[in-house]
């Protein structure tokens, strides 16, 4: 069942650098806003579908707000630090850069993720855990 008040976090789950960012949000999720799927998963593959997005290209984040909106690349990255509050509010100044040069940006490291971090195995608490989906 779709939460309408929670932020819905799509991200490449076999990626070792958007994996630690997913449990860095986790970890700094204070007011319990955000959820969590792999694009890889069936829930992943069915909102890419629905919107008609590429399912095979998983060089983005996705941040999904049901009933409202969904953002990619940038623009995801820095509402979920909008969110999160607290000094992450901070990343609200990149938005004074123009879309095209932060996505430009961004679409760097994602081209290089997989270098910049491995995937490891996180032990996640029984609460984390229901924050998952599929």
């Amino acid at each position: 069942m779709i939460d309408q008040n929670k932020f819905y976090l799509f991200y490449d789950g076999d990626c070792g650098f958007c994996n630690f960012w997913v449990h860095w949000i986790l970890k700094n999720d204070f007011k319990d806003q955000f959820l969590f799927a792999s694009l890889q998963g069936k829930f992943g593959q069915e909102f890419l579908k629905q919107r008609g997005l590429e399912q095979k290209n998983l060089n983005t984040i996705y941040l999904w707000k049901p009933e409202k909106y969904y953002l990619n690349k940038s623009n995801a990255a820095i509402t979920i630090a909008e969110k999160l509050g607290g000094i992450y509010s901070l990343a609200s100044i990149f938005r004074i850069i123009p879309r095209f040069l932060r996505d430009w940006v961004y679409d760097c490291i994602a081209r290089n993720r997989h270098r910049l971090i491995k995937n490891s195995c996180a032990i996640l608490t029984p609460e984390q855990q229901k924050k998952f989906i599929d």
